[in-house]
């Protein structure tokens, strides 16, 4: 028996990216499916490896019937803070960061997402990766990061 979250016709929001993973026909894989915030509506409920629930949601605007994890879901009416970066994207910094008066990381930097923080005290924040402080994360305000363009930085070292 599924102990499934949501039924059949609730409507629900998707709480991270969803790219191609090989099994939607048609669109390279990695390719966007549908993008965080969007709502959607539960059209089956199975699972998978017999331990995972998967939803089969509906999202009408985009066209596309995506499967989605629990973790991945939360009510349509429930509070939503959009947030401009994503876990795993790169960014860069828009100013030089700096912790007790030392310069920690210069404009430009670049680093990649960790944690979106949502009710972050002052607004979205994120954990981040920068390259320059291997090993450490920093929490950063969303207007200190400016998007990466990849064309700009194709000798960026990827992180694992």
């Amino acid at each position: 028996m599924i102990d499934a979250r949501w039924d059949f016709g609730e409507p629900v929001r998707l709480t991270r990216n969803v790219r191609n993973d090989g099994t939607y026909p048609g669109l390279d894989t990695g390719a966007p499916l549908v993008r965080r915030g969007s709502i959607g509506y539960v059209v089956d409920v199975g699972t998978f490896l017999q331990d995972q629930i998967i939803y089969s949601i509906n999202f009408l605007d985009e066209g596309r019937i995506v499967g989605c994890r629990e973790e991945e879901l939360i009510d349509a009416d429930e509070p939503w803070t959009p947030s401009r970066f994503e876990f795993r994207e790169k960014v860069q910094s828009a100013k030089g960061l700096s912790v007790g008066g030392e310069v920690l990381v210069r404009r430009g930097a670049i680093g990649e997402v960790i944690k979106v923080i949502r009710d972050a005290p002052g607004g979205v924040a994120y954990h981040i990766h920068f390259e320059s402080l291997l090993g450490r994360l920093l929490q950063i305000p969303e207007d200190a990061l400016e998007p990466l363009l990849a064309e700009e930085h194709d000798d960026a070292i990827r992180l694992p």
